[in-house]
């Protein structure tokens, strides 16, 4: 009699299991992979936001864009910064250094604040690596609603407020935005609309131009 093998107590999976979709992960939760792709895995995603608002707009910007050109899993990006909204802040904050302006701006004697904030700012215009993700922050936030409110957020409650705090005058915050939208206009101008004279205007002549006004508004009582 020919002895046949028993069957096997376990059973192959079908191929119809092993191509079914995977369940989604949770949104904001990294995979094992994603969370193990080491420190630098934050910055990258910084640098390719930056990258990707600056080349495609706020609009046209998707985490899973970042996330493709950091290299990481998209939730990874959720995981570290939440929404689009809350990466966009971040590349802005990134951008404008907020920690080093206290020190630069504030840092002399008052009755020079005015040529110190003036300077600062255009140093950071002038600056190639700053100016083009500068360049696509002002044009989002003229364009679309959501960007508006994130660079406003962080403007008035991360930047201004902390100047407005060092300022011995009347009304330091309303004194501060005055400033903020004085430099602003400035830079609308001279690197948006690329206005002439003040588009081709050597950044020291500017200086010297918009240094006593700003002064006024934060210098004196």
């Amino acid at each position: 009699m020919t002895e046949h093998p028993e069957p096997s107590s376990t059973t192959e999976p079908s191929s119809t299991t092993d191509d079914a979709p995977a369940a989604p992960r949770r949104r904001g939760r990294p995979s094992r992979k994603a969370a193990s792709e080491g420190p630098d895995a934050r910055t990258r995603i910084l640098e390719a936001a930056r990258t990707e608002f600056a080349e495609r707009g706020y609009d046209k910007t998707s985490i899973r864009g970042i996330a493709k050109a950091a290299g990481v899993d998209a939730a990874l990006v959720h995981h570290y910064f939440g929404t689009k909204d809350e990466v966009f802040a971040a590349a802005i904050e990134v951008t404008f250094e907020p920690a080093l302006v206290i020190p630069t701006v504030l840092g002399g004697p008052p009755e020079g604040l005015g040529e110190r904030l003036a300077r600062f700012f255009l140093s950071v215009w002038e600056d190639p690596g700053t100016r083009t993700p500068l360049l696509a922050i002002l044009r989002s936030a003229v364009t679309h609603e959501a960007a508006a409110n994130v660079l406003r957020d962080f403007v008035l409650r991360r930047l201004l407020e902390r100047i407005a705090a060092e300022l011995d005058v009347p009304d330091p915050t309303f004194r501060a935005e005055l400033a903020a939208s004085h430099m602003l206009g400035i830079a609308m101008l001279r690197y948006v609309v690329r206005a002439e004279p003040l588009a081709s205007a050597d950044p020291e002549e500017i200086v010297a131009m918009v240094a006593p006004t700003l002064q006024r508004y934060l210098g004196e009582s």
